[in-house]
Order: structure tokens, then sequence, then C-alpha cells
């Protein structure tokens, strides 16, 4: 059975065994993630080239996102490694300190004080630890513990509310694009942007390199969050990822779940793709099987309308990625099986100013009513496909392309799946001829099926999908 939503697995130790990665592509996994956070960038050509190697040898169509570390604020190192603190201690966070004590500990990001105030508060190791901020000194800030726990070396800091001023791209990132660039990466994540700035920052370094993958906005910090900044941010991106983990400890836990159902609506509406990431199935990381909460949790991103859904620490460290990959997709088709069908309800209020645009509505439209086996749309850019995804009408979309690097792109839209098509001529008929003939040799159809193929003229231009037809597999012939 297709399954409709998408996966991302992240790679790392677990996952970089060429059998253990076949395995997990066999399993259903659509995009690999490279985890710039972690691992060197050799790291990331070697795995890149893993995942090429096996998509030519399984004959799977499984994309590149490169994911950039960005501006992850960290303490120091500890003279012991980890101290402990309790309640109602007193804390120093020294941007001078090298190495630090029960004490006091160092800063990675030295402009930190600059950038809080008494009566802040700083959230520690993904908010496991609360510090309330009681002065602020030159480089040292004072706090009291109002969380304690255990602190070991590099944890990450927010601030509750946002509101840091550290840049969305390090001089890493930097770097990293450069190597993101050369492995080819299909898409590019841009972690804790605060505004379309820096998506198109991002998008400039990328094409200088001479990149061209689509952008994807990590949604991470408040800021990101309001109304206007997020409708900036999509609208410099080609889609988004709700990561819920930084997220959630900047603007509350609770506030999440209702931020990921509006992100992911807008995300449709405006066209964009949209990725629900973090912590998904994170029992799995030492269990193989997962808990009743993550199955419902991965179900109502389905639910929710979400492209894809990411998996992070389950394979990039955990002992069971093959397993957490198999669970994932089939938590994703059964949920698909419950979702409404109500096509003509969302057509409602649309207005379509572009001819290309205007043929993919009508393609969806037409394969709704009509109950086709399959729609098809020859694509030079992948938009068309892109449109057609954005609305669930309960037929598959194939998206048939000669451009290597759109095959690749298509594999993270919904409900779509990419097929190569070598014809090269500008005839239309024998183009469609050919597209069925695919179609057919793929196990998508057989003969006497109803299609609904959408195509453009001139042939391989662009942009320029004009024409939508109903074709019965089978008795398409030249005229």
């Amino acid at each position: 059975m297709l399954r409709s939503t998408k996966i991302v697995a992240t790679l790392g130790p677990s996952s970089t065994d060429p059998g253990t990665l076949e395995r997990m592509f066999v399993a259903g996994v659509d995009v690999v993630r490279l985890n710039f956070s972690h691992g060197s960038a050799q790291d990331h050509i070697r795995r890149a080239g893993l995942v090429r190697d096996l998509c030519r040898k399984t004959g799977r169509t499984v994309a590149i996102m490169a994911d950039l570390q960005g501006p992850k604020i960290r303490i120091g190192r500890f003279k012991d490694g980890r101290i402990t603190l309790d309640k109602g201690d007193e804390f120093v966070l020294d941007a001078e300190c090298e190495l630090g004590d029960r004490m006091h500990v160092g800063l990675d990001y030295k402009d930190l004080p600059r950038d809080v105030k008494q009566g802040d508060v700083l959230l520690l190791d993904d908010g496991r630890m609360v510090l309330d901020v009681v002065d602020v000194l030159k480089h040292r800030i004072y706090c009291t513990v109002r969380h304690g726990g255990e602190l070991s070396n590099n944890k990450g800091i927010n601030r509750k509310g946002g509101g840091l001023t550290a840049p969305a791209l390090t001089p890493k990132d930097m770097e990293d694009i450069r190597v993101a660039v050369g492995v080819k990466c299909d898409y590019l994540a841009v972690s804790f942007p605060k505004s379309s700035a820096d998506m198109y920052m991002a998008g400039q370094l990328m094409q200088a390199a001479g990149g061209h993958a689509l952008l994807i906005a990590k949604i991470e910090r408040a800021e990101a969050v309001e109304p206007q900044a997020l409708r900036d941010i999509m609208s410099a991106s080609d889609g988004i990822m709700v990561a819920r983990g930084d997220l959630a400890v900047e603007v509350g836990d609770a506030s999440v779940p209702a931020l990921q159902k509006r992100m992911i609506r807008l995300g449709r509406e405006l066209n964009k793709l949209t990725i629900t990431a973090t912590q998904m199935m994170e029992s799995m990381v030492a269990s193989p099987v997962p808990t009743r909460a993550e199955v419902s949790d991965v179900a109502n991103a389905v639910l929710d309308g979400t492209d894809a859904v990411m998996l992070s620490a389950e394979t990039a460290s955990g002992k069971y990625p093959v397993e957490t990959v198999e669970a994932m997709d089939r938590i994703c088709i059964e949920a698909e099986q419950t979702q409404p069908l109500a096509l003509d309800r969302e057509f409602l209020d649309r207005v379509f100013t572009r001819v290309d645009q205007s043929i993919a509505m009508a393609a969806l439209f037409t394969a709704y009513h009509l109950k086709v086996k399959a729609i098809a749309a020859l694509t030079e850019s992948g938009s068309t496909a892109l449109w057609m995804s954005r609305l669930n009408c309960g037929v598959p979309i194939y998206a048939l392309t000669s451009q290597t690097a759109t095959r690749y792109r298509c594999a993270l839209l919904r409900d779509t799946y990419p097929i190569m098509v070598k014809y090269v001529g500008s005839d239309r008929e024998d183009l469609l001829i050919e597209a069925e003939k695919v179609l057919v040799e793929n196990g998508v159809v057989q003969n006497g099926d109803l299609i609904v193929l959408t195509i453009g003229e001139p042939i391989g231009k662009a942009g320029g999908t004009n024409t939508m037809k109903i074709v019965k597999v089978g008795e398409h012939r030249r005229a």
C-alpha cells in the first residue's frame, strides 16, 4: 500500500553500515538527514556517497537533506566533565571562564551577557535545568538555580521567550554549506532563523557555492512563530521544519501542539513543504516498540497534513533504526486510511493566477471526481507536483521528470512519487506515449485504467504546464 506521508531519517553511527542503511531504504525511508551538528565533513561526504550508491542499487529515490548546526548556544566544559546543582544554589555563567566547576562555567557564545538581564530565565540542557538571572556584570551572568540536576559539558542554553541576538548562520555553517553543495544535497535546512533575511542569506551563500537545493527553515525560535515573521520566513523558504525541541524550550511545551497545527496548515496554504520533527519515536532509541503516546503523536502529525515525519536519535544512534522506520511506516499508513476527503471544500476561496497552477488544480478536481487510477505530472521543476500535493484528492501523484535533481526534490512531497522519464524529444504525443509506458512498466497502471496527465508546451520548459488530458491506458495513439 502506498504511503502518502514521507519519512526522514537522520544518519549516524547506527545507520551508516551499508547493510543497515539498505534495510532502512527497503523499510521506507524517503529522505536521509545529514546532521552537521555532529561528525566531520568527511563523515557527511562518505554517508552521502553511500546513499547515492544504495539508490542506484535498490532503485529507490531517497533524497539528502543537509541540516546546518546554527548558533547552538552552549556552556563550556567542566574540569571533571560534569557537576550537580541543587535548587537554590548560586551559579555563574562566565564568558571568560575556561574550565568550569560547581561555582561557574564558561560560554561558547561570548555575547550572552549582553543579551540577558536581571529577571530573565535561562534553560539549560533542553529545559532540564532552569536558572533565574539575578544580576549581570560585564562578562558574568549571576544566577540562582530554580530546577537543578546533573550538568555536563557543552549543554545548550535557551532564554525563555527567545530574544538572543546570535546570527542564524555561523562561520561553521558557511563552511558546511560548501560541503553540502559538494555532495549535491537536495534540501538545505537552516537552524534558528529569526527572519526572512536569514533564509535569503543562506540561499545566496548556497547559490554562490553552486548549489540549487530547496531551503527548509527550522522553526525553533520564539521570534519565528510570530504570525508575520512566520509568513515572511515561509515566503523566503521552500518549506519549514517544526523543530519541537528548542521551540518547546523557548515558548513552553504546552504551546507546541497548537503551533504545530498552525504551521502545517499555513504551509499547505502557502504551497510550502512541512516536516514534523523531534522525539517522535524517542523511546525506540532503546526499545524495539514505540509507546502508545508516540504512535498517537506520529498519527496526529499525519492527520494534520504534514509532508513528512522525522527521526533523529532513533536512527542516528538508537539500537533499532530499521524497526523504527518500519513502525513509523505502519503508523503513517494506518492514520492515512482515516483521513476524510473534502476536496471541494478545499477549493473554496482559492484564487489561481497562474496557468500552470490552474492546470494543477483542474487535474486534482478531475481526478477526485472521476476516481482515476493516478495523476501523472510531466514536470521539469516539480512545481506542478508541489501544487497538487497541497490538497488531498485521494489519488496518487506521479511526478514524471527527465531531471535528476527534480526527481530527488519530489521525494519529500506528500502523496507524490517521482519517476524518471528519459524522453528528450519535443513531440507532445510521443512524450505522452512514453509517460504511459513508464507508468505501466513501474506497475502503477495497467491497460484500461483511467489517468489524468498534465504537460507543458514547449516541451522541456520549466513552469510551462498548460495542458491537462484524460487518458485510458492502452488507447493513447498518435492521431
